[in-house]
């Protein structure tokens, strides 16, 4: 053992760490000076996210080539750890080693295969960022990752060529024979500066190592550091929903959204540190993909910045200092509002970054503190605070789409139905709209189903209001609802709507409202499967889009693909499923208008008329407006009818076609 190299580790020991913490230590007061966020409940949830999204690197796997790249080093890692302390041992002492672990051949095996993986990986990345360079890097900082790749090149390397060296020298604990990859490079090292390379390869792998370890926190590549603390607090209810604000405090306790960096929650400030860069969440926007001002990759780069150079002067201060405001100074208006929160970047984000809650918080500000909104979405607001819904139309209306059916309209008073009908406001007030709902009731009174509507006292779920960021007009809304409902009896919901479906069933929960809610292709599907509805499939060619706030939010996708399957020949998409394709209403969009890049409905139009469909299928009164739009817009050769519409003309072929035979 020497007393010199003793003394060295030490010092580089208490220096890195004396680095490392200080950094630490100012990350974990901002962390710890973010407001409330209720994220340590349900403990066998965030466990199971643990073993899967984190060392089981499902989310990175979905893409195969840099998934396989980014799990080898991951997993690599995982398995080498302990060689860090035999490294520090070995550079202190050559002919010691970790009790046990460390005379172990099948590790030594181990280390090599895993050792190689790692390097194999980081050749890769930098293949894909050098080589191939996709387009979702735009924006990241290319120059910090590849000082990243190097250092983990470096680890790798000076460790093969200390245990190569070591078994020239005959200091390894381990069998040589079962280091094959150190084995084989130990036969071509001969010579006297073995014994002054096995020393510096020691000590160069040990230094590197704590110069990553320092580095790590200080640099935008962080998330290797907090990735696996933030997906442990990541969401365990409900995808679609929203952190409802409690009015009921005194005012000056409310939190408003995040207007500063000091109004961000704590987990949102989690999510900044834990950005990988790695544009998956880009890559998948229908804003940034139709050129628009939103990148949500770039969004939280931008919040992460503002954090890390206001967050500590706020510390310091002890609150005297106020921060700039995030909009414009970190993110413009238009960023803000291009979001039609479709939850694809939130999906397919590796380490639990909530994008959704960054940008609703921003309009909550914006709207509710600021008053300052799209001029269009403001009429929107409007409409839904003086009459209910937001065409602005007479609640008297809301039953005009099914005058001759005879659909039971609930009074106060009247016993509850099995289940009520929830209609919604675009089928009660959008021609297009209106035909799904028609069809839906159809083919409930086929089925001798009891159900009833309530009517005029059927008022907006505030949706749209709280997707814009006016939670207060959400509030009000949901309150009123719940109360009719509640006041009605009402145990079971079918509604038309997924954003409907997403707001009674996730959210109206935290407001006192608890029922059985079911979109209406569940209702449908299973009706068919009992054979209360009896469907003959035509032959036309359908392509079924999935709604964001259906497939991807409450993941209802297989009972939609039953009743095209019942109904006509499926076609698929190319994105379908979870990674299905907004049709740009969401998040309010639907009433603004697409001033920046392409119209995101044209995109998806175009995508399903590249199929070779004839009909294009929908499960959402606000895809059918957004597509039928599209589709007249680009002049495509589709047809976009709700699939309660096909069902009720399936089931209308079987009956002339058994009339027939008669």
């Amino acid at each position: 053992m020497s007393p010199i190299a003793a003394i060295a580790l030490a010092i580089a020991l208490i220096a890195s760490a004396a680095l490392f913490g200080r950094r630490a230590l100012l990350l974990y007061r901002l962390v710890r000076s973010g407001k409330r966020a209720a994220r340590f409940g349900d403990v066998p949830a965030r466990a199971k996210a643990e073993a899967v999204v984190v060392v089981g690197q499902s989310k990175l796997l979905q893409r195969l080539l840099p998934g396989a790249m980014h799990a080898a080093i991951f997993w690599g890692f995982l398995v080498l750890f302990p060689t860090i302390l035999i490294a520090m041992i070995g550079a202190v002492d050559p002919h010691a080693t970790l009790p046990w672990l460390g005379a172990q051949g099948w590790y030594a095996l181990l280390v090599d295969v895993f050792a190689m993986l790692v390097l194999l990986g980081v050749i890769t990345a930098f293949v894909i960022r050098k080589v191939q360079r996709p387009a979702r890097f735009k924006g990241s900082h290319i120059g910090e990752a590849d000082l990243i790749l190097a250092m983990i090149a470096g680890i790798v390397i000076t460790l093969f060529l200390w245990h190569a060296s070591q078994i020239s020298l005959g200091l390894n604990d381990y069998p040589a024979s079962w280091a094959p990859i150190s084995g084989s490079i130990a036969m071509v090292l001969h010579g006297p500066f073995i014994p002054y390379l096995e020393r510096a390869a020691v000590w160069a792998h040990v230094l590197i190592i704590l110069s990553f370890l320092v580095y790590l926190p200080y640099s935008k590549h962080l998330h290797i550091v907090v990735a696996a603390i933030n997906v442990y607090f990541g969401r365990t209810r409900a995808r679609g929903r929203l952190e409802p604000i409690d009015f009921d405090k005194a005012e000056e306790e409310v939190r408003f959204g995040s207007a500063r960096v000091t109004d961000m929650t704590w987990k949102q400030m989690l999510d900044t540190m834990s950005c990988t860069e790695c544009g998956r969440c880009q890559d998948v926007c229908p804003a940034y993909a139709t050129g628009k001002a939103l990148s949500p990759k770039l969004l939280i780069m931008a919040m992460r910045d503002q954090l890390m150079a206001e967050g500590p002067k706020a510390l310091a201060s002890s609150g005297s200092y106020t921060p700039p405001p995030l909009v414009p100074n970190a993110v413009t208006d238009d960023i803000v509002w291009d979001c039609v929160t479709c939850g694809a970047c939130v999906r397919e984000c590796p380490v639990g970054i909530e994008h959704i809650d960054h940008v609703i918080d921003l309009r909550r500000n914006l709207v509710m503190v600021e008053s300052r909104f799209p001029e269009e979405a403001g009429t929107m607001l409007r409409d839904v605070d003086r009459s209910s819904n937001p065409w602005g139309k007479p609640q008297a209306d809301r039953t005009h789409w099914a005058e001759g059916l005879g659909v039971r309209v609930l009074q106060p008073g009247d016993p509850a139905p099995d289940v009520l009908f929830w209609v919604g406001c675009a089928p009660a007030f959008d021609e297009r709209a209106r035909q799904g709902a028609v069809s839906t009731a159809k083919l409930m009174l086929a089925a001798g189903v009891d159900f009833a509507i309530l009517g005029p006292r059927e008022a907006c779920t505030g949706d749209p209001a709280r997707r814009m960021g006016d939670e207060y007009t959400f509030q009000r809304l949901a309150g009123q609802n719940v109360e009719t409902l509640n006041g009605a009896g009402v145990k079971k919901i079918v509604t038309t709507c997924p954003h409907c479906f997403n707001s009674i069933g996730n959210e109206y929960p935290d407001f006192g409202g608890r029922y059985e809610v079911v979109h209406h292709t569940e209702f449908l599907a299973e009706l068919v499967r009992n054979g209360k509805l009896n469907p003959l499939a035509g032959e036309q060619k359908i392509t079924y889009h999935d709604s964001c706030y259906l497939a991807r939010h409450n993941d209802v996708r297989s009972q939609p693909r039953e009743l095209v399957a019942a109904v006509g020949q499926a076609i698929e998409m190319p994105r379908n499923r979870e990674r299905t394709f907004c049709c740009g209403a969401g998040g309010a969009r639907m009433w603004m208008d697409e001033k920046r890049g392409r119209p995101i409905s044209h995109e998806r139009v175009r995508e399903a008329a590249e199929t070779g469909a004839e009909t294009l299928a929908v499960a959402c009164p606000f895809c059918t407006v957004m597509l039928d739009d599209g589709v007249r817009e680009t002049g495509a050769k589709l047809q976009v009818i709700d699939l309660a519409t096909l069902l009720s003309e399936a089931v209308e072929r079987r009956r002339t076609k058994e009339a027939n035979q008669l």
